[in-house]
C-alpha cells in the first residue's frame, strides 16, 4: 500500500507541476507582451510561416477553426495581424504579422503549448504512445472523454 500511495502522490505532484508551468508561462507572456499565451502563440507561428491560411493555423495549433478565428479577431483589433484575400484564390484568407507584431515576437518568451508540441515531437514512438495512453486514462478517470477540448488557459 505504501508504494501505491507514493506513486499516486507522484502522479498528483506531476499534474500540479504541469498546470503550474502552463499557468506561469501564460503569466510571463501576458506580463511581457500584454497578450494571452494563445495570442502570442499565433504571432510566433505566423513569424515562422507567413502568409498562412486560418485552417492551416488551426491545424498547427491543434484547435478548431472557430476558436482560432476568435483569437485572430482580438489580434486584428490590436492591429497585430492582417487578413487578406489570397492572390491565387480570393476566397482564401491569408494571415500576416504587422510590423508592430514583429517587434513583440522578437522579445517574447516561449509559450507552453509550443514547448509541449516540440517536446512531444522529440519523443520516441514508444514514449509518445505511453503519454497518449496515460492522458486517455486521466480523461477517463475524470469522466471527461465526452468533453470538447478547449484551449489551455491560465
Amino acid at each position: 500500500m505504501q508504494k501505491e500511495s507514493a506513486t499516486t502522490m507522484e502522479i498528483f505532484d506531476n499534474l500540479r507541476r504541469v498546470f503550474q508551468a502552463i499557468n506561469e508561462y501564460s503569466k510571463v507572456a501576458e506580463r511581457t507582451t500584454g497578450l494571452t499565451a494563445h495570442q502570442l502563440w499565433v504571432l510566433k507561428i505566423l513569424a515562422t510561416t507567413s502568409p498562412m491560411r486560418v485552417s492551416d493555423l488551426a491545424r498547427t495549433m491543434h484547435l478548431r477553426p472557430p476558436t482560432v478565428v476568435g483569437i485572430l479577431d482580438r489580434l486584428e483589433a490590436k492591429q497585430l495581424i492582417q487578413r487578406s484575400a489570397a492572390k491565387h484564390d480570393r476566397r482564401v484568407v491569408e494571415l500576416q504579422l504587422t510590423p508592430q507584431a514583429w517587434e513583440i515576437v522578437t522579445g517574447a518568451p516561449e509559450v507552453a503549448q509550443d514547448m509541449l508540441l516540440k517536446g512531444l515531437g522529440e519523443l520516441t514512438d514508444e514514449q509518445l504512445l505511453c503519454v497518449e495512453q496515460g492522458m486517455r486514462l486521466m480523461a477517463r478517470l475524470l469522466n471527461a472523454e465526452h468533453l470538447t477540448p478547449q484551449p489551455l488557459h491560465s
